[in-house]
């Protein structure tokens, strides 16, 4: 298929793409460069600077999208919502109509655990409630109603994989290593194994008074290679006039202070923790139950531990 990547200049959206181009795909990467890198679009790949509101010349031709172009961060949600709701909601719809006038009716959402907000049980489920409780988590639901919406009135064949904290690295068949790097990090694992590296004095640890075993926040680890291979998996999965959500995860959660005791132990170094105060809108337990994707689709994450995960990421940064 010839296929539209969104963001795939980003770290989800580049293992995406090249998992794609070794699948046999035609992809075009479709990224602003605000918060990825031109050389992490892989090899055999169209590579296209612009923005998702502004897609109708690189739709030409495309049989389907993969949207991963969005503002994903938790606590500038919060700082700046309006941010959040004109790129993710507003560009988003946009991308969508640049959709229905190319003649492009298939799509897979990268969306998140965001939506869940504070869960009533773990692990969540597609069917629990949606509460998100950021502007980050707000726009992203938002744009699976106007899915479900595009999708019952218009035809769009649609899925929308819901899911949480990411991290590793992945490997392609050419030897490229595709990993984890922003220009301002905010996420743990790349945070914590930074310290190891020399990079930062200390790590931070936003919170140690939530309601979980250690006091710090829980969250579900998945792989950014199994992720990926989801992905694909959800492209065959769209059907005309139908909006599919699946959740994916390890079904396991890791608190704060464990991903730190395994980043050290991966790495071999002393890394010191600083406690802060807890950032806004930051849930205190987000698990994922995978159950319907592998009951549905097939999909089974294939790197399930903890210390895999920050080892794959330890081994592909730049020494």
């Amino acid at each position: 298929m010839k296929l539209l990547v969104t963001g795939g200049a980003g770290y989800i959206g580049s293992v995406v793409a090249a998992q794609l181009v070794e699948a046999g795909h035609q992809v075009t990467v479709l990224d602003d460069l605000s918060t990825g890198h031109a050389d992490a679009v892989p090899a055999g790949a169209r590579f296209v600077e612009g923005s998702i509101t502004d897609a109708a010349d690189a739709l030409a031709g495309m049989d389907g999208v993969l949207h991963f172009a969005a503002r994903s961060l938790v606590g500038e949600s919060v700082r700046e919502p309006a941010l959040y709701w004109n790129h993710n909601l507003g560009g988003t719809l946009a991308l969508l109509d640049a959709m229905r006038a190319a003649g492009v009716g298939r799509i897979v959402f990268s969306s998140t655990a965001a939506v869940y907000g504070e869960p009533e049980r773990s692990p969540i489920e597609e069917s629990d409630p949606t509460r998100p409780t950021n502007p980050y988590g707000a726009s992203k639901l938002a744009v699976d109603t106007a899915l479900t919406a595009f999708a019952g009135v218009y035809g769009l064949a649609a899925v929308s994989l819901r899911y949480f904290n990411v991290g590793g690295a992945h490997t392609a068949r050419d030897g490229r290593s595709y990993r984890e790097r922003h220009t301002v990090e905010t996420h743990l694992i790349p945070n914590v194994l930074a310290v190891a590296l020399g990079g930062r004095e200390s790590v931070d640890v936003f919170g140690t008074d939530y309601p979980t075993a250690d006091g710090t926040c829980v969250r579900d680890y998945i792989h950014v290679a199994d992720l990926a291979r989801a992905h694909l998996l959800a492209l065959d999965a769209c059907a005309p006039g139908e909006h599919k959500v699946y959740n994916l995860g390890s079904g396991a959660g890791f608190s704060v202070r464990e991903v730190i005791e395994v980043c050290r132990d991966v790495t071999g170094h002393a890394i010191p923790a600083v406690v802060r105060e807890r950032r806004p809108g930051d849930p205190a337990v987000l698990v994922a139950s995978s159950a319907k994707i592998q009951r549905e689709l097939g999909w089974k994450p294939e790197r399930t531990t903890l210390p895999e995960i920050v080892a794959d990421a330890w081994a592909a940064l730049p020494r």
